[in-house]
């Protein structure tokens, strides 16, 4: 297994994953974007991605962007951490994880960021495993904008 950035190719199969996030995750349609949108957003990096590759198949990804934090500086938002379902507990997400934490480290990055369903026990035992903070004090909030 290999864990690399992301590249414009990959993109196709990492939309597969969220895709598979969102289905497990109970949302299957709410996923909007294709992959003509992915690449549009990934040509004018909006976001950036880490691969789990293994036998050149992409098993996994950590979907991020830079952002701040007038508390803590640069931060990176992690929207997306999948591995998928085949390949949980083998390993491939610590390693994943693992990088990211290490590629955070080398953009000079304060803290990383990222939300978490309250009923997804193995996700969270697994941040746990790193000490992460999981505050139940604050409430995410979102806002769905619609073109007219």
């Amino acid at each position: 297994m290999v864990i690399r950035k992301a590249e414009r190719a990959d993109l196709p199969a990492m939309l597969d994953l969220v895709k598979e996030l969102a289905d497990y995750e109970r949302y299957p349609n709410d996923v909007i974007v294709d992959v003509a949108m992915f690449e549009t957003y990934w040509d004018e990096g909006i976001f950036q991605a880490l691969v789990a590759e293994d036998d050149d198949r992409i098993i996994g990804t950590a979907i991020y962007y830079t952002a701040y934090s007038t508390w803590k500086g640069k931060i990176i938002y992690l929207d997306d951490f999948i591995v998928t379902e085949q390949r949980r507990r083998s390993g491939a997400g610590t390693k994943l994880f693992e990088t990211l934490i290490e590629h955070c480290r080398k953009m000079g990055v304060r803290q990383l960021r990222w939300h978490v369903l309250n009923w997804n026990e193995p996700a969270i035992n697994f941040y746990k495993k790193y000490q992460a903070d999981l505050d139940p004090d604050w409430v995410s909030g979102q806002l769905d904008i619609v073109s007219t």
